[in-house]
């Protein structure tokens, strides 16, 4: 950065060119930092002063961007935090520049000739605020691992304009994704990336979607992780190991007997157990706000009351780590009970739902236990039932008549 030239006001011009609009600025802190804000020119207005001349006041508008430099940075770390600070400023004006031409001007600049595909992503996330933000994040890791390792695209690691996105490329990335991931995982981060090619599309930095006509398909109806077999939930129950968290192994064994994912069995108060009535009532976190069948009501017997326990109603049933921290545990304990099966969090809700499809539970009432709002969702652990049924038979000796 070049050397400050200080205002009367303590700040100083970080980036912006004449005409630029708008300018990132810095304001010197006496706490020892600066802070970043975008300075919009709005025009002028003519104004009379006290001796009744007139003159031009530049009407300027100011944004916190709630972003802070070292002034004097004393470690590598502190160096490593201004310039990704720095970084993300820069991102944010230009965005904002844009957004103000668009507005004003009605037309955007040629992005796709002076911007950086991988910087403009970033800037995406940055501002993204759904909860598959990770994922989002994710699928452009990934994107940049497929060019590492590709030859031809690896010169495009660190900067790649929008037109060079092909559609070659983006068959490529597809099929990096299926030859590395497992189960859905290769849909679902393709899935995202497809999200922010749309965006900027919508947006005018990509004029043709190269993601247009390349896909990876999958059966939704087919149940791609492991389950537990009623035996194997049996073991598990009874298989204890040194220094495991309490917590979690009854969070897990609820959701073997009550179907809940991980992001809503964390989030139970006692607020949601009607203990007159022996339920279990929440909304799910995954539909809340936009499907009939978010709220899901769960009948609980005396096992499950002794899980649950009591409390305060504001007050958490399971106070778990992070979902990490609850995965690793989760591993050792399966590897304890001697279950050679990968058994992530998820498989808690799937197992549920197969056994008791396979103790006689009709799909309907799997339906409302899990919060699906049309049939279609439950069906696909039908199909994981007549499965294991299936393998069930072909266990037997083979008939030799």
């Amino acid at each position: 950065m070049a050397k400050k030239e200080y205002r009367g006001n303590n700040t100083y011009l970080i980036e912006g060119n004449a005409g630029d609009n708008p300018k990132l600025m810095g304001q010197s802190l006496s706490d020892g930092r600066d802070s970043l804000y975008l300075e919009f020119y709005l025009g002028y207005e003519v104004v009379e002063s006290r001796n009744g001349t007139t003159y031009k006041k530049s009407i300027r508008r100011a944004e916190r961007l709630g972003l802070y430099l070292w002034q004097a940075p004393r470690s590598p770390l502190e160096r490593k935090q201004n310039k990704e600070t720095l970084d993300l400023a820069k991102r944010i004006r230009f965005e904002r520049g844009q957004d103000l031409l668009e507005s004003v001007e009605g037309y955007r600049l040629k992005k796709d000739r002076i911007v950086n595909f991988h910087n403009w992503y970033r800037s995406y996330c940055d501002s993204y605020t759904k909860t598959d933000k990770g994922k989002i994040r994710r699928a452009h890791e990934c994107f940049v691992d497929f060019l590492k390792i590709t030859p031809g695209y690896d010169r495009f690691v660190d900067h790649i304009k929008p037109e060079q996105l092909t559609k070659d490329m983006m068959t490529g990335f597809t099929e990096y994704l299926q030859a590395n991931f497992n189960g859905e995982t290769p849909h679902t981060l393709y899935a995202r990336f497809k999200k922010v090619i749309k965006a900027a599309v919508d947006k005018d930095v990509i004029r043709k979607n190269p993601c247009a006509g390349v896909s990876i398909k999958i059966d939704k109806n087919k149940l791609t992780k492991d389950v537990l077999s009623t035996d194997e939930v049996t073991r598990l129950v009874a298989t204890h190991y040194s220094r495991e968290n309490p917590d979690i192994r009854r969070a897990f064994i609820f959701c073997l007997y009550c179907g809940l994912r991980w992001c809503d069995v964390k989030d139970l108060t006692y607020a949601n157990v009607d203990y007159a009535n022996r339920l279990l009532r929440f909304e799910q976190s995954k539909t809340k706000g936009h499907s009939s069948a978010s709220g899901v009501v769960i009948p609980l017997n005396d096992g499950l009351m002794r899980l649950v326990g009591s409390g305060n109603r504001d007050e958490r049933i399971f106070p778990l780590p992070s979902h990490t921290m609850c995965l690793k545990a989760l591993r050792k304990w399966v590897a304890k009970a001697g279950i050679d099966k990968h058994i992530t969090w998820h498989c808690a809700r799937h197992s549920f739902a197969t056994n008791i499809l396979s103790n006689g539970a009709n799909i309907k009432t799997v339906a409302s236990l899990l919060g699906h709002s049309d049939l279609r969702h439950t069906e696909k652990y039908t199909r994981a039932v007549d499965s294991l049924k299936q393998a069930a038979i072909d266990s037997l000796p083979e008939l030799d008549l």
